[in-house]
């Protein structure tokens, strides 16, 4: 610990976890919830794996990429961890990536759901997916929209290699807190609503929402799970 310390690197990368998870702690305070509630997930696109590991060394357990090859490169020399897909997903990847991940988390379309069972069969696995919601219906942005979610979950239990555990989003930017908390939530909502109407929702349990600029307000309003990437290990170097 001390060695690891001694980089300037890893100190701080350190405080930055300590300070994200600190800043979810008192998030959870206000919104009188556990901290144990909110999993923190290490977005680590264009990170090295060095940096990866450093973070995984660090207490970080559960980590997200955008692609499917950029993983897959780095895959083989990590730490033990547990690896979400958060980007989106080709169907001509799906075969590449569904037995390699814990998780993907971009399930936006039929089509990407049935490459994904279709692969996940042939290894003989389930798979955990969450569905993608565009909950502000911008053009740029993957998911179905919400007046469609509750068909599309339904549609995605039918699978009997996916196993649904709950729902993801990519809001609109906003530059007030106000802004920031209406997305998040008409999405917790729309999570309730559907995990409530659902006969067996005791896998539906993971509202995947926020990121470096507005995890803590997703926190307040019901999030289970923050994808946080440049606030943890600094602006992204393309």
């Amino acid at each position: 610990m001390t060695e690891k310390l001694c980089n300037p690197d890893a100190t701080e990368l350190h405080d930055n976890i300590a300070r994200v998870r600190e800043r979810i702690e008192n998030a959870c305070v206000r919104a009188g919830r556990c901290s144990d509630e909110v999993t923190l997930l290490a977005v680590t696109k264009t990170v090295s794996v060095e940096r990866i590991n450093a973070a995984i060394a660090d207490g970080i357990t559960e980590i997200g990429e955008n692609r499917v090859q950029e993983y897959l490169q780095k895959r083989d020399a990590l730490l033990p961890v547990k690896a979400h897909l958060i980007g989106h997903l080709q169907t001509n990847k799906a075969a590449q990536i569904a037995h390699r991940v814990a998780m993907v988390q971009s399930v936006d379309s039929l089509r990407v759901a049935e490459a994904l069972n279709s692969a996940a069969e042939k290894h003989g696995i389930t798979l955990d997916i969450l569905a993608q919601v565009n909950i502000g219906g911008e053009e740029s942005k993957s998911g179905v929209a919400p007046v469609e979610a509750a068909e599309f979950c339904a549609a995605l239990r039918e699978f009997s290699a996916l196993n649904l555990r709950g729902m993801m989003t990519i809001p609109p930017i906003s530059d007030t807190e106000y802004k920031k908390r209406e997305y998040f939530s008409r999405m917790s909502q729309l999570f309730i609503d559907i995990r409530t109407k659902n006969v067996d929702n005791s896998s539906m349990d993971i509202l995947s929402m926020g990121m470096s600029d507005d995890y803590e307000e997703a926190v307040l309003e019901g999030s289970t799970m923050v994808r946080v990437g440049s606030a943890i290990f600094g602006k992204r170097n393309y």
